[in-house]
């Protein structure tokens, strides 16, 4: 778990989590909506003073299950609400896609949703079949459960968990980059911004297209990209207070930069 705290310049009384000197504001869930979440912290606690933002990670499954027991003031979850969660509200402040990610001297510049079916059901093992190297086998990186990349990858390509080969589990997305950009072998899957930016850092990965499509900011917001979701903040019930103001700045054009910067489509261009 990563925690993210950021708060203003001045102390000021008030209610919330930090007690009686300073008002705290707790977001927990989505790794992929943490940095973003982080980022726009920093700007609404320089703006209110006083106010402590704390930012923790633990996949989407846990923002949802806190927000619902009051544990957080907000969840975060890259994913939309399911119909047994129609006691929360989510609010949208972005969205982004699923990328397939190889390392960079790969060869490989997209495959197929048959093909990547074949490759994670353990049926196709060799990336030759693919124009990629010619020895060693693929080495296939999956998510853990409890994160929604994990959800959305099995439900688009029609995969259940027990059919799934995998060599490596990994947690959050950069744990998926670090596995990948560490073997010219492997083959996983993470947040399209997440995995653009560190592409744009240097980090050894390829993006590669699905279904001939590449995952691009453009393409995801075009609705061209096959595997999009939204990020979203989610409150038991409709935000108030503090966690209201938050979720109204973090949907504004203020943060429009943060957004993009982070690889993500923010909602003033859709």
């Amino acid at each position: 778990m990563i925690g993210l705290a950021f708060a203003g310049g001045l102390l000021l009384a008030g209610s919330g989590r930090g007690g009686a000197e300073e008002r705290t504001l707790v977001l927990t869930g989505s790794s992929t909506v943490a940095p973003l979440a982080a980022e726009v912290g920093k700007r609404f606690a320089a703006l209110h003073p006083g106010v402590r933002v704390d930012v923790h990670t633990g996949g989407s499954s846990r923002g949802v299950a806190d927000a619902r027991r009051g544990l957080a003031d907000l969840g975060m979850a890259s994913r939309a609400l399911r119909a047994d969660e129609a006691d929360l509200v989510a609010y949208p402040i972005a969205r982004d896609g699923i990328a397939l990610i190889a390392h960079a001297s790969n060869p490989v510049r997209g495959l197929t949703r048959e093909q990547v079916r074949a490759i994670y059901r353990g049926e196709a093992r060799s990336w030759a079949a693919f124009g990629g190297p010619r020895t060693g086998r693929i080495v296939v990186v999956h998510k853990a459960a409890g994160h929604s990349t994990h959800d959305l990858f099995l439900a688009h390509f029609g995969l259940r968990e027990r059919e799934v080969r995998a060599d490596v589990v990994v947690g959050d997305n950069a744990q998926g980059i670090k596995a990948v950009a560490g073997n010219p072998l492997a083959l996983g899957y993470v947040s399209i911004g997440a995995a653009s930016t560190d592409a744009a850092r240097g980090v050894p990965l390829r993006l590669l297209a699905l279904d001939g499509v590449a995952p691009t900011i453009e393409a995801v917001r075009s609705d061209r990209y096959p595997l999009e979701r939204p990020l979203n903040l989610v409150a038991r019930g409709p935000a108030r207070g503090l966690a209201a103001a938050f979720v109204a700045y973090a949907r504004s054009e203020a943060v429009a930069d943060l957004v993009t910067g982070l690889g993500f489509v923010p909602l003033t261009t859709q």
